[in-house]
């Protein structure tokens, strides 16, 4: 079971073995996969067109074009919706504690100070390995309290770089 919301409005899909019901009630429609995302769909005697602009695996949404029209929906799994009715927001699993070398390396570049606000994906440091630069970033959502490094130091891998 999953719950999908559109436009603030919940929806409860289910599937069962070749059929798809939303809601309790099995849905009767025929899609045609176009290419890279473009899809025809034919439902209840209406012909749609169906294009994914956008899927983010993370926070679990997808943007979608329906004939001309952005729709944006928001998917919560059978664990999500345990969580939540446990009282454990999801959203706590994108808070970051720390920063780690995921090799041994030189830092050749801070791109945050302590104190700064990050999101994830901001680039934090860039670390030399093997002669090739790898940029750092955050995998979520922080505050920068320590950084334990400083440009021009040497790190082992999993050596802490940077404290949330």
């Amino acid at each position: 079971m999953q719950k999908a919301t559109v436009n603030k409005k919940d929806f409860i899909i289910e599937q069962n073995d070749d059929k798809l019901f939303i809601n309790g009630s099995a849905l009767s429609w025929d899609v045609v996969n176009l290419n890279n995302g473009h899809f025809h769909i034919l439902h209840d005697g209406k012909s749609y067109q169906a294009e994914i602009i956008k899927t983010d695996a993370v926070t679990k949404n997808v943007t979608l074009k329906i004939n001309n029209n952005k729709y944006t929906v928001d998917v919560k799994d059978k664990f999500d919706l345990l969580l939540e009715k446990m009282g454990i927001s999801s959203a706590a699993t994108n808070k970051v504690n720390n920063v780690k070398a995921p090799m041994p390396g030189l830092i050749i570049n801070l791109k945050v100070a302590e104190g700064d606000t990050v999101k994830a994906g901001d680039q934090l440091l860039i670390l030399e390995a093997m002669k090739m630069e790898n940029i750092l970033k955050s995998p979520g959502d922080g505050v920068v309290k320590k950084i334990k490094v400083k440009k021009g130091d040497s790190v082992e891998k999993n050596q802490v770089l940077i404290e949330f």
